[in-house]
């Protein structure tokens, strides 16, 4: 108990910090992702050129075999190649959402693509609009797909932030470098067991989200 005690007396107000940096960056590289994702995952859902969706989703593809540190470094010498800041949130934000955009844009598409088409028929039979079949049919019905996209987009750029302190964006990925470069264990667990419980307690409240959103049959 003393051990722990020290470790909080010793950690507690940079785990707090680097705790909310974490949080900040990957809540909004999130609400980026999926702004972009689930409404461009709707349209190839209902794109009837096969090209355009191919392309598109290797595209995205692309993107997950780069390595992390490749994409993050690319993104830094793209932004001073165009007179952005190489350092800070920006870049980090830039290459976290790239890597975020596969999985909800994927499982938009799928979860859109595999629903009944009895049911969008019963849908237009009674005179509903596309708008209201969208809105009220398929993503309703879709929605355990498509979140389930998002719990995994949210883990991985839980993960992949820590690596965003090597261009200066904070987070618990300092407190793992600093361990790093000290050989200290402490320092080591105060950035990687705060960013594993995040991304337990991430996915576990977009569970929640998921059953309280999706409809009662």
């Amino acid at each position: 108990m003393n051990v722990i005690t020290a470790f909080f007396e010793k950690h507690g107000h940079d785990i707090l910090v680097h705790t909310y940096e974490h949080v900040y960056l990957c809540f909004f590289t999130l609400v980026i992702a999926v702004a972009i994702a689930v409404p461009v995952g709707i349209l190839l859902a209902h794109c009837r050129w096969r090209p355009v969706v191919s392309s598109t989703m290797l595209g995205a593809s692309v993107v997950q075999t780069v390595p992390s540190l490749a994409l993050i470094a690319l993104i830094v010498v793209l932004c001073a190649q165009i007179g952005w800041p190489t350092l800070g949130t920006l870049p980090a934000m830039i290459a976290l959402v790239l890597y975020a955009l596969l999985p909800i844009l994927r499982n938009t598409y799928t979860g859109l693509r595999q629903l009944d088409p009895a049911t969008l028929e019963v849908a237009r039979g009674m005179g509903m609009r596309p708008r209201q079949i969208l809105f009220q049919v398929e993503l309703p019905l879709a929605l355990p797909v498509i979140m389930a996209g998002i719990r995994t987009a949210t883990v991985w750029t839980i993960g992949i932030a820590t690596l965003c302190t090597l261009i200066g964006a904070g987070g618990l990925g300092d407190l793992i470098m600093r361990g790093l470069r000290s050989i200290q264990i402490d320092y080591l667990l105060a950035g990687t067991i705060p960013a594993a419980l995040m991304a337990i307690v991430a996915d576990g409240i977009l569970a929640w989200v998921e059953r309280w959103l999706t409809p009662q049959t």
